[in-house]
């Protein structure tokens, strides 16, 4: 589902609906797999609504921050008795404030019916998991998109989502939770990025543009490929159309950010081979833009993130081919042990 906002959340509380309350199968399972140290620990709880899950880990002796962006939420919480004397309730958007208010490390970090709503998530479990405790763990509780009906696919992860939130973790486990997926992620796992193509191109895809566009923040927009790859936007051009115009018509088609032919800046043409043929890839900066992104070509993109660009080196999951190259054109040495390409620079 991605990124919902302050206002929507606060007429889903003040309307008096919540989501499915703790059960046993979930309260087992916490307590079995991921017990609070000998003496307590820290949590944080992202996403906590109604504060349930907070007031329980509580209970089972962490002290917990307890995270919403929901002003409404965290007001019923904080009056909802018994008052959770180790329970601190934190307004924070998880995913576009500033962490400060957050404590250095914790024990454990739980995401309970959360994590599908959050739209950058590799960036956000990045940040949090430099939070992680040696020894410590997050906790993931999602519905899975095979047992939720169609309409309500936003509030669940399906088994791509879930390989990949796992693939950054020397340790992830995977228990049920009467229906609930129940993961438990360990150690952090960092390495090298590695890339791959996504398959025999049709013959038409040997030219394109790759599409560098950043946020406020500094962010670069990735898509998730059907094909298993991180990529910038981007695609072919049509006969007549020059790079910069095939750059922001993609942007629109694939995101829905829109710019124009003048905000879009040509910086290199790269050149190598796809199953022995030719590849020319236009690297193109659009400097201005409007809009959210979102995802437009379903079939081919499952979903858009904004990524920290330190993060890039050591994605957890492949980077396309030709947008590594592209991101190399603007960060130049950013990305380790490229595949060979042809570069030519433009003024």
């Amino acid at each position: 589902m991605g990124y919902v906002t302050q206002d929507s959340w606060d007429a889903h509380y003040r309307e008096g609906r919540s989501f499915r309350p703790l059960d046993d199968a979930e309260v087992t399972l916490l307590r079995e797999l991921v017990p609070a140290p000998p003496g307590g620990g820290h949590a944080l709880d992202v996403g906590c609504g109604l504060g349930e899950l907070a007031r329980h880990l509580a209970t089972a002796g962490y002290t917990v921050d307890a995270l919403d962006h929901a002003p409404a939420a965290l007001g019923i919480a904080e009056q909802t008795p018994p008052a959770p004397g180790t329970v601190r309730f934190v307004r924070c958007d998880i995913e576009r404030d500033p962490l400060d208010c957050l404590h250095s490390s914790y024990d454990l970090i739980a995401f309970r019916l959360s994590y599908a709503f959050i739209g950058d998530r590799t960036r956000v479990m990045r940040r949090l998991r430099e939070r992680l405790s040696p020894g410590g763990a997050v906790v993931v509780i999602t519905p899975v998109a095979a047992a939720v009906p169609a309409d309500r696919r936003g509030i669940a992860l399906d088994e791509e989502e879930i390989a990949l939130l796992s693939a950054g973790w020397h340790t992830a486990e995977r228990h049920d939770a009467a229906g609930l997926a129940f993961l438990v992620l360990r150690d952090p796992a960092s390495g090298p990025v590695t890339y791959r193509g996504k398959g025999r191109p049709s013959p038409h895809a040997l030219t394109g543009a790759g599409v560098v566009v950043t946020d406020e923040a500094g962010h670069v927009l990735l898509g998730r490929s059907r094909k298993g790859t991180w990529e910038l936007p981007g695609g072919k051009n049509d006969g007549g159309e020059s790079f910069a115009e095939a750059a922001v018509r993609e942007l629109e088609e694939e995101t829905g950010l829109t710019a124009g032919a003048a905000d879009a800046r040509v910086l290199a043409i790269l050149m190598d081979a796809v199953h022995g043929m030719p590849r020319v890839t236009a690297a193109v900066r659009v400097v201005d833009f409007r809009g959210e992104p979102a995802v437009r070509e379903p079939d081919l993109i499952s979903r858009w993130e904004w990524h920290d660009i330190a993060d890039l080196p050591t994605l957890a999951a492949d980077l396309f081919t030709p947008s590594a190259h592209v991101l190399d054109v603007v960060w130049p040495g950013l990305l380790p042990d490229l595949p060979p390409v042809h570069r030519y620079p433009l003024a």
